[in-house]
């Protein structure tokens, strides 16, 4: 059975301005270097993408083209923004690139998603249930599990493009030392992000797929912040 994702893809068209391409290259890149591929299984098969709408089922009556019309609007709906100066970070036991300035457009982004495409997503089965595991969650996180289908979202919401699966203890400094270096070129850059991308996974367990991508409107204006805002 098939499931739908909302992610934020940069670089996603080859006409995307020249820092957005060099992002996803340089994960993509990542992703390719064979040393490091028992610490990035899962990461490559979801691909490189920051989540706004994690992975669904569809609910009844909804379909993939009414979802993908449905981003159409959504996209349509806004202008882009800038996810701004990238740096590494450690998440939990996994690696990620974050934005090192001010989240807020990005917040209000994922969470306009979560809204507008909570329509589609099907009430989850216990296999669901079992796989996340809720009693090993936070409280707050298993209050929007249960109410979102998904804990990671809202406030407890943390935009980010993932780069390893958990990283063993004994591989920490290993892999830290690897990703500072590899993605020394991108580090502290501003990126803009111009559009949202459908993908899907075609069936369990197998590789996710960019399905469409979805434009924000072309005649917004950009801005890049120029200084770290107060929290």
């Amino acid at each position: 059975m098939k499931r739908y994702a909302v992610y934020a893809v940069p670089g996603i068209n080859k006409e995307e301005v020249a820092e957005a391409i060099r992002l996803r290259t340089a994960v993509d890149d990542w992703y390719g270097r064979q040393e490091f591929h028992d610490l990035t299984q899962d990461a490559r098969r979801y691909g490189f993408h920051a989540t706004l709408k994690a992975p669904i089922h569809l609910a009844a009556g909804r379909t993939e083209a009414q979802l993908c019309a449905a981003a159409d609007a959504f996209a349509a709906g806004r202008g882009p923004v800038v996810i701004s100066a990238l740096r590494p970070a450690a998440i939990g036991g996994f690696r990620a690139l974050v934005p090192g300035r001010d989240p807020e457009d990005l917040d209000v982004l994922a969470a306009d998603a979560l809204w507008t495409f909570e329509d589609f997503r099907a009430p989850l089965t216990q296999g669901d249930i079992r796989r996340r595991r809720p009693e090993n969650l936070e409280q707050r996180e298993r209050e929007l599990f249960e109410r979102w289908g998904y804990p990671y979202v809202l406030d407890k919401y943390l935009f980010h493009f993932t780069l390893t699966d958990h990283v063993p203890l004994e591989r920490t400094a290993e892999i830290d030392v690897a990703i500072k270096d590899h993605f020394d070129g991108v580090s502290g850059v501003d990126v803009p992000l111009t559009a949202v991308v459908i993908s899907v996974e075609p069936a369990p367990g197998a590789a996710f797929e960019v399905l469409s991508v979805h434009p924000f409107a072309e005649q917004a204006a950009l801005e890049t912040p120029d200084a770290p805002r107060p929290s």
